[in-house]
């Protein structure tokens, strides 16, 4: 199955919002609770599935939905379509500040990699399924990159990220980066993890034992503030914004 040819707006930088343009007809597929606003004649639908392969049976729905239980997401994801006659637009955004990334996947190898929580939606006819790291350090100790979502297709496809995203394109190089800010890459990227070099940067460095390795010959998206390292700052400062018990005579 092809997917839908969807034209966008992204609105807003540090708290986007995403506008996806329908025709009469298409369709595209998001994470339950990331829509904002639609407009007329955009109907929605909560099914099991990608909605990729129509003709897959219940045993195959329940199993590609299974896997997708594994990256934390919900069993069901929401399908928005045009029922009407004109174009409208379906609006969707990032539970948290940061970054929407539109990525054309003819442009990637018909393939993506990213982080379990970065799928925010994409044109009806991509394929959502997950990824395990082949080697053994990024399975044991790459904590959120060891289980990886796989977007395939044609399609346009947007991914969410915290903070401000710079995309680095490699060729046939390598980049460490630290295992949170990792975002997503794209099909020619390898990815494994290694254990930072000595053990005064180990005990003293502050940035945690583990890196990312990327290497290859393609596209990868780094996030400035990864929400994991957002929600530790938030709970570290909470006794300090709590303040002293105030209460009166």
């Amino acid at each position: 199955m092809r997917c839908h040819k969807v034209d966008y707006e992204i609105i807003g930088s540090s708290m986007p919002m995403l506008e996806v343009e329908l025709d009469p007809g298409e369709t595209v597929i998001a994470e339950a609770g990331s829509m904002n606003y639609i407009e007329q004649d955009v109907e929605f639908e909560t099914k099991m599935g990608d909605g990729a392969d129509p003709d897959q049976g219940m045993f195959g729905k329940l199993f590609s939905a299974g896997k997708r239980m594994i990256t934390g997401e919900s069993l069901f994801m929401t399908h928005f379509s045009n029922s009407g006659s004109e174009k409208r637009r379906a609006a969707f955004a990032a539970p948290y500040p940061g970054t929407i990334v539109p990525v054309d996947m003819s442009q990637t190898g018909e393939r993506l990699y990213c982080q379990k929580d970065a799928f925010l939606c994409a044109a009806l006819g991509t394929r959502l399924s997950v990824a395990f790291s082949k080697k053994l350090g990024a399975g044991f100790f790459g904590g959120e990159g060891f289980v990886l979502q796989k977007l395939e297709g044609d399609g346009m496809a947007f991914i969410q990220a915290g903070g401000s995203v710079v995309e680095k394109k490699l060729n046939n190089e390598t980049l460490r980066i630290d295992t949170g800010c990792l975002v997503g890459f794209s099909e020619g990227i390898s990815y494994d993890i290694e254990m930072v070099k000595g053990l005064k940067s180990m005990l003293l460095g502050g940035e945690g034992l583990w890196l990312a390795t990327v290497s290859g010959t393609g596209t990868v998206w780094v996030q400035s503030l990864p929400f994991s390292r957002l929600a530790d700052r938030i709970v570290s400062a909470a006794p300090a914004l709590g303040g002293a018990d105030k209460g009166e005579d």
